[in-house]
């Protein structure tokens, strides 16, 4: 196959920042995306129905002219969000799901949930209205090896909350594991897995080979070639349980580079061609509809989309965009030098991968 016509992408997770830094990534996304999960981990976090329609309002004023793409917003939970503020956001109508961050388990969740059982009683509204909990799966624990740490989290933390709210509809975002694999495979409704580019092409090799890479550092780490593998099986198979997020979380190089870098791998620009590459090399071309495409958009509950991109197959492989100027900085743009022939060749105009 050479060339495969899908309907258009959606997002299932991606950080957008604000600022300068919205204004260069969000094209990427906006030329070929139909929809994203937009995170609120900004710095101030997105707390409130008012601060998430602000957002939305600098996304939209940022947007290319001529492009429907739609920015769907979530909440950042705290100890301390109040009930009233969730109902607030769900009735402003474009709240999509409210997001879980363990305090200081990634970037700005110093003010996330200390304690899972504080925030219960809004998960009691937040399941009453079927709004999804979009869940950064780790534990904060600092006695836990951070390859360790999603697995303790479903143990600990996911397993007993889908327990105490059977009806909670639930994204473990970015699974990095094959035992959080395993975990969704067992569940057989209310719980969903977003899966990332980089966690299906790297491991913890990758961060290390010839030295320390801060290119390849993103939170939840990449773990072992077992995880890899598992994650790859799972998201060609098809199952509707596991959907395409790209976790895309830009930084510029310098935050990058420097001691205590920042965690994050912007991969937007070579997302699709990447992915479509995993799936060709696991012979499973016929499912990459199902996992960029539907099952996102199927779990979350969102219409049908008309529209659709057309990707091509070239001859020689793609020589993939480097960097992106962000102001006086620079972002890098994830690749693993691996070859991929990929393309998509209609429904865009910002040129994502070019000929090499």
């Amino acid at each position: 196959m050479n060339e495969l016509t899908i309907k258009r992408p959606d997002d299932c997770h991606l950080h957008l920042r604000d600022g300068n830094m919205m204004r260069a990534v969000l094209p990427f996304t906006a030329e070929l995306y139909a929809r994203a999960i937009i995170m609120p981990n900004l710095k101030p976090p997105v707390k409130t129905a008012k601060e998430s329609e602000a957002y939305r309002q600098r996304i939209m004023d940022c947007l290319p002219s001529g492009h429907g793409f739609q920015p769907l917003m979530t909440l950042y939970l705290t100890d301390d969000t109040p009930k009233t503020e969730i109902q607030a956001a769900y009735d402003c109508g474009f709240l999509a799901a409210v997001k879980l961050y363990p305090v200081g388990a990634t970037t700005h969740s110093e003010q996330g949930v200390t304690d899972i059982k504080k925030v219960y009683r809004v998960l009691e509204v937040i399941q009453e209205l079927n709004i999804p909990l979009s869940i950064h799966g780790e534990t904060s624990d600092p006695a836990v090896d951070i390859f360790d740490r999603e697995s303790v989290f479903i143990d600990r933390e996911l397993d007993p909350l889908r327990k105490d709210f059977p009806e909670l509809k639930v994204i473990l975002e970015h699974v990095t594991s094959k035992i959080g694999v395993d975990y969704i495979l067992s569940v057989e409704k209310g719980l969903g897995a977003t899966i990332t580019p980089h966690h299906l092409l790297i491991d913890r090799n990758n961060i290390f080979s010839g030295g320390f890479d801060p290119h390849m550092y993103c939170l939840p780490v990449a773990k072992r070639k077992v995880d890899r593998v598992a994650i790859r099986k799972a998201a060609v198979s098809g199952d509707a349980r596991f959907f395409f997020g790209s976790d895309s979380a830009p930084h510029p190089i310098v935050a990058k580079e420097k001691t205590g870098g920042a965690a994050g791998i912007f991969n937007i620009p070579t997302a699709i061609s990447h992915v479509a590459q995993v799936f060709e090399n696991e012979a499973a071309i016929e499912n990459l509809e199902a996992f960029i495409s539907l099952n996102g958009a199927d779990f979350y509950g969102l219409a049908t989309k008309e529209d659709t991109i057309t990707l091509k197959k070239s001859a020689k492989a793609m020589a993939p965009i480097e960097t992106i100027p962000v102001g006086k900085d620079q972002v890098k743009v994830f690749q693993t030098g691996d070859p991929v022939y990929w393309y998509v060749a209609e429904g865009l105009r910002t040129t994502m991968v070019r000929r090499g």
